[in-house]
């Protein structure tokens, strides 16, 4: 039964069952900052098995693609070196919502393995907690299993965390027989691969207080999980998932590659067993929008890339490779995740940009690393090597720790750690004034905001702060042209918070003048930044805070207007539309937000008409003090990850269409803000969109640049008004009719240039090598390359075209001619000629520089007795 199989046929085991069918989830959380990556199928559920989420369906199914590579749950140094850890798999499972139980999901799944798949029930082993007597009797009396083979077992119970939803579970093991070692579950051998646990039923019936005690849920759930892997290994005869169906197209390509460096098993070589593995991981974060980076998920991608990179190395490949195993990848499963096919090309071009990036420093890396352990006296590796390694050669230091464990050695981890805070220590110091972490400046006090009622007032100085060395330091005076910070005991300035930025305007002492940039929280205070213009500030004077009233009214648009487009958008897409982020500045405003696709252009229309009607009623914003309580049961929204204290301000706008709870600066009447006017729309990951756009003045002045342009356009094109689509349209149509022209007749040209290159080879030997100094550009010499090479067998041929200062070259050698002469040998010894440096595969590789044309001539004149040489003519 091939894979494509099982998932069918469980998908419609419960879907006969009542269970509502959902597509896979993507491989990052939208709603769950605990977990880096989807790791089970009940991470979508995960709210629905709590109670906390009512779903219109009390039953579900899925197949749910999962990677554990990161954080809590992490197979990535098990790759490759056991049968059954992947860092990508697929999870079948069947879930309930306080709808059936024990019984039926015990029942439903034996009916699977032994009646729909057919598994031999005699090899069929099966675990329970053995405080858990309802599934112990299921399993032997109801079913009828020999009560030798239900084993019970401590570690059969699952807990969400210390506090909250767990409960026993069962598990489903299958014998693979003596020929793998291993014990049954329970025995001291049970590590081995013998015994394949596939299945695990867990059943959600407690809640645990903090107190440690389980009291019983008033709707207990079902949530399991089988292994696609595990399960098509059993079914299709293998010992590993690295058997199935589901590699046979990436070990083919693979084997393609390796076994022409060392013929070795791909299926059985660790190595190869990462690659594949690897492939699969990267490939599918890429699809869901992830992309290589120096933190949070994205390093987590690429230190499975460079992991992947670096065993390709261990077999010996020194060229690109891996990410052409993503065609194999699609062949496998892009029929079940249609998502993979599409996003092909782009996951190619991410695998390849990666490959080439850490291709340049691998190979350094790995020769000092080598040198290290050939020096190396005892069992560990020093932590300035990992350091080094990490820092100037970009190996992630679980790779390090990977190649010193296949050689039996540790790494100094602690080391490693004071080096990478010494660096991050020294990156702080050597940060700009505007990026001092104000969480490192002793300010004492509890500040007393007065900037919702008025924007100037007097305040009395509680501490004065200069930037030294890069640091906000305490002093007890600034001077003119110091750069520091200003504490106040009372202010009318708003500290930055919640994604709008701080205020900016001016303290003011008599002729003593402080530029105030921005303004930042540290405990309960307000730290000024900024800088004397003249004269200077000490701690107890008494100064005059003024609000620059522009910049504050440009923010209040941008922060009314952030609260009407989130209302917009779940009043458009749905209540599915979650704040994940947001920006409010003067200029503009920056919103992201959980929803899985662009947005449609009607949709964007729609969702601007909505925001502009709102600011066109011109409603008075209310504001309210409320206890959290209260607010949250009147329906005000709380964004996820903010922090709330007991009392909470309420802002509602337009008669109810928007009530949250903010702490930020707001017009006092919606038509305040002007005009709102959308400028981009992108998405940020998988699962998160990303709306930008501009108020007031700007949003006028955008509608003013347009105009003039659309204007502007119209005189160039001789039409206005209705007529100008339509004259647009009607030169555009123009414009391709004589392309079209152009372009045959440039194709006629070039293949009259082709036939006079063919015509002018020279032979050496039984190889024609065919030169020329091409006239135009890059693409006409590569039109003229590809179609020489069309024309000629057993050929050498070099083109370069030359354009000022800079100049291009591409050589082909036919692929029965590369034991003797390659591509590279070529454009190594043009080199030597003039002033070009490139270089590619054997059959083919680029090159460029500064040589003239006429250099160019001479060195290609020099080809044809040091080709003679090396074909031996």
């Amino acid at each position: 039964m091939d894979t494509a199989e099982i998932r069918s046929t469980y998908l419609a085991h419960f879907a006969n069952r009542g269970h509502r069918v959902v597509p896979s989830a993507p491989l990052i959380p939208s709603d769950d900052p605990t977990i880096l990556f989807t790791v089970a199928g009940m991470v979508q559920f995960k709210d629905a098995l709590t109670g906390a989420e009512t779903l219109p369906y009390s039953r579900a199914t899925s197949c749910q693609r999962c990677v554990r590579a990161g954080g809590k749950y992490n197979d990535l140094e098990n790759v490759g070196y056991t049968a059954r850890h992947h860092t990508f798999f697929e999870m079948l499972g069947n879930f309930s919502f306080g709808d059936y139980f024990k019984e039926e999901a015990i029942e439903w799944a034996w009916e699977y393995v032994s009646d729909v798949i057919g598994l031999d029930k005699d090899r069929l082993w099966f675990t329970v907690h053995p405080t858990d007597d309802e599934a112990h009797k299921l399993w032997t009396n109801k079913i009828g299993i020999d009560p030798s083979r239900v084993v019970s077992h401590e570690e059969n119970f699952w807990a969400m965390g210390d506090a909250g939803p767990c409960g026993p579970c069962t598990e489903i093991f299958y014998d693979q027989g003596p020929s793998i070692e291993g014990g049954p579950p329970g025995s001291k051998d049970e590590d081995g691969d013998r015994f394949l646990e596939m299945w695990n039923l867990v059943f959600p019936q407690f809640e645990r207080q903090p107190d440690g005690e389980l009291e019983p849920l008033a709707k207990p759930g079902v949530d399991t999980g089988l292994g696609l892997e595990r399960l098509a290994a059993v079914m299709q005869g293998v010992d590993s998932g690295y058997g199935t169906d589901l590699f046979t197209p990436i070990f083919k390509k693979l084997s393609g590659i390796v076994t022409q460096k060392n013929g070795i098993d791909v299926v059985a070589t660790p190595s190869c067993r990462v690659v594949a593995d690897h492939v699969r991981s990267a490939s599918f974060l890429i699809g869901d929008g992830i992309l290589p980076d120096r933190e949070g998920r994205g390093y987590v991608l690429r230190r499975i890339i460079r992991r992947a990179l670096r065993h390709g190395h261990k077999l010996g490949i020194d060229e690109p490779f891996f990410h052409t195993l993503v065609e194999p990848l699609v062949e496998s499963m892009g029929d079940a995740y249609p998502e993979l096919s599409t996003s092909q090309d782009r996951i190619t071009k991410a695998l390849l940009d990666e490959e080439i990036k850490f291709g340049e420093t691998m190979q350094r890396g790995m020769e000092l690393l080598d040198d290290a352990l050939k020096d190396l006296s005892g069992t560990t590796l020093p932590g300035d090597v990992v350091f080094k390694l990490y820092d100037t050669y970009g190996f992630p230091v679980d790779l390090t720790a990977d190649i010193a464990r296949e050689h039996r050695l540790t790494i100094d981890q602690s080391r490693f750690d004071d080096l990478m805070s010494e660096q991050q220590e020294r990156a702080r110091a050597a940060s700009q004034f505007q990026n001092v972490a104000t969480s490192e400046v002793s300010v004492e006090g509890v500040v007393d905001f007065v900037g919702y009622e008025r924007l100037n007032g007097e305040s009395e100085i509680t501490q004065v702060l200069v930037v030294r060395d890069g640091q906000l330091v305490d002093s007890e005076i600034l001077h003119e042209q110091d750069e520091g910070a200003i504490v106040l005991d009372q202010t009318s300035f708003y500290g930055e918070a919640g994604g709008q930025v701080g205020d900016v305007g001016e303290i003011l002492n008599g002729g003593s003048r402080f530029t105030v940039t921005n303004v930042t929280r540290s405990n309960e205070q307000f730290v000024h930044h900024g800088q004397v213009q003249s004269g200077s500030f000490s701690a107890k004077k008494t100064v005059r805070c003024e609000v620059s009233p522009v910049h504050r009214q440009d923010v209040a648009r941008n922060h009314s207007a952030t609260h009407l487009l989130h209302a917009a958008l779940k009043s458009v897409l749905g209540d599915h539309v979650q704040q994940r982020g947001s920006l409010v500045e003067a200029s503009r405003l920056r919103f992201d937000f959980s929803h899985d696709q662009p947005l449609s252009l009607q949709e964007r229309e729609i969702i601007e008409d909505t925001v502009n009607e709102q600011i066109l009623t011109n409603e008075i914003v209310d504001t309210k003090i409320l206890p959290y309580d209260d607010a949250i049961e009147s329906g005000a929204v709380a964004l996820f990850g903010e922090k709330y204290g007991d009392d909470v301000r309420v802002l509602t706008m337009g008669a109810g269409f928007s009530v949250e709870l903010c702490g930020g600066t707001h017009v006092a009447r919606l038509g305040e803000i002007g005009l709102f006017k959308i400028t981009s729309e992108s998405g940020i990951a998988a699962g998160i969109r990303r709306v930008e756009a501009i108020t007031g003045r700007k949003a006028y002045k955008r509608f003013r640049e347009n105009e003039s342009l659309l204007r502007d356009v119209g005189v160039q094109v001789a039409a206005s008004g209705d007529q100008l689509s339509k004259r647009v349209e009607q030169l555009v149509s123009e414009r391709k009719a004589l392309q079209k022209k152009l372009d045959e007749a440039l194709s006629l040209n070039l293949r009259d240039v082709g036939l006079e290159l063919v015509e002018s080879a020279q032979v050496i030997g039984e190889v024609k090598l065919i030169t020329a100094v091409v006239d135009g550009t890059a693409d006409t010499m590569m039109a003229s390359f590809d179609d020489v090479r069309s024309r000629v067998d057993r050929c050498v041929v070099v083109l370069a075209v030359a354009d000022g200062a800079k100049c291009q070259l591409v050589c082909g050698v036919s692929n029965a001619l590369t034991e003797s002469v390659s591509s590279n040998d070529v454009i190594a010894h043009l080199s030597t000629h003039a002033a070009i440096q490139g270089g590619g595969k054997p059959t083919l590789a680029r090159a460029g520089g500064t040589a003239s044309s006429e250099e160019l001539e001479r060195a290609l004149a020099s080809l044809p007795e040091w080709l003679a040489t090396q074909l031996k003519v």
